[in-house]
């Protein structure tokens, strides 16, 4: 029996390092810091309601085993290219965030489907290809959105073009749309704004996940995450199930890039998309998923302890050493740092559990010789 909790313990320790690091961290941190409790909750309410829809994206190809999915980014851009046409048609709002995810659904459908058409061309290095498609596609974007926007594609207002008569500005302006999901049945609530339609968003994307697992489709993707040949064999289309694990997580994605922009009221033309998959995929990993299995738990969890850490670094780390610059760079250096230590932890589990096996093998084997 004790033996069996000591094991337990190290193994809940293993599987549970990165949140329990993070943990950590901000417990000393918040301190030093300074901030008041309700402009700390006040900051992670918002951050919140501005993140969890597109961390949400990366559930559905984690369960059709595709690992973490560098290439929700393209349903980013192509969210982005929704939100240049709304604003060029001055359709404001609610109306306009709603208008800008119907537009986006073609775009990121597209993306999705040549991403999963290319990822299927490389099984088993789907999060590598997803990283290095995103280079490609936002060279494709820059494209459009600083030669053929204006020139081939008509751009009405000048506010939005650029001065030589094509291309869109650096900077699009969503000040009339800013926040208008967020302010929409918002609750103050001790100095805490917490926007209540936003959250209800993201309560029915968390529904429709669960419902979607229990879906013919979702126990397709469930089986080809577990094994490609069984499910196969079990006369299931492994590639397309793929695919449109791929599509769903990129369409959705789109939506939460719209979501996240109108909260921020603008976004740099070229670049807003660049980090996007990059802080999400680290927010989901601190929240304790792996490559091969996260959960909705792991997405709040994530995104609370990721964003506590983004609020009180720079503000610690200036208390610590004067410059406040050092708590920006840290905080840069752990979203890249808990990629990296997660997909390490990743491997060392497999291949201990390889070995494990191979183990258990060798000695069925012997078991068997002996008996004969």
């Amino acid at each position: 029996m004790k033996m069996k909790k000591n094991f337990n313990g190290f193994d809940f320790l293993q599987n549970n390092l990165v949140p329990l690091m993070f943990i950590i961290i901000c417990v000393i941190c918040y301190p030093l810091s300074g901030f008041s409790p309700s402009y700390l909750l006040n900051e992670i309410v918002t951050r919140m309601g501005r993140n969890i829809f597109l961390i949400l994206s990366l559930l559905i190809p984690i369960m059709a085993g595709m690992g973490l999915n560098f290439g929700m980014t393209l349903g980013a851009m192509a969210g982005q290219i929704a939100l240049i046409f709304v604003t060029d048609w001055q359709i404001w709002g609610i109306p306009g965030v709603v208008l800008a995810m119907l537009l986006s659904i073609p775009l990121s459908a597209l993306l999705g489907l040549m991403c999963g058409k290319l990822m299927n061309m490389a099984k088993g290095r789907e999060m590598i290809l997803g990283y290095m498609v995103n280079y490609f596609v936002t060279g494709l974007y820059q494209l459009v959105v600083l030669f053929l926007m204006g020139s081939i594609i008509p751009i009405i207002h000048a506010s939005v073009r650029l001065p030589r008569g094509f291309g869109i500005r650096t900077t699009v302006n969503l000040s009339n749309m800013r926040q208008c999901l967020d302010n929409q049945w918002a609750i103050l609530y001790k100095g805490v704004k917490i926007p209540i339609l936003t959250f209800v968003i993201i309560g029915l994307l968390c529904l429709f996940i669960i419902w979607f697992r229990r879906t013919k489709l979702g126990q397709d993707m469930r089986a080809v995450g577990q094994d490609m040949d069984v499910a196969r064999a079990a006369g299931i289309n492994v590639d397309r199930t793929r695919i449109i694990s791929i599509i769903i997580s990129t369409v959705l994605a789109g939506f939460g890039q719209i979501i996240y922009l109108q909260n921020i009221g603008n976004f740099p033309t070229c670049t807003a998309h660049s980090q996007i998959g990059m802080f999400c995929i680290a927010a989901l990993l601190v929240g304790g998923a792996s490559v091969e299995k996260a959960s909705i738990g792991n997405v709040f969890l994530g995104v609370i302890l990721f964003h506590t850490m983004f609020i009180v670094a720079p503000k610690a780390g200036g208390a610590i050493t004067g410059n406040a610059m050092i708590g920006e760079y840290f905080r840069v250096f752990v979203s890249y740092g808990v990629i990296t230590l997660a997909l390490i932890m990743y491997e060392i589990k497999k291949r201990r559990a390889r070995s494990q096996g191979g183990q258990l093998l060798a000695q069925a084997q012997k078991e068997g010789g002996v008996q004969a």
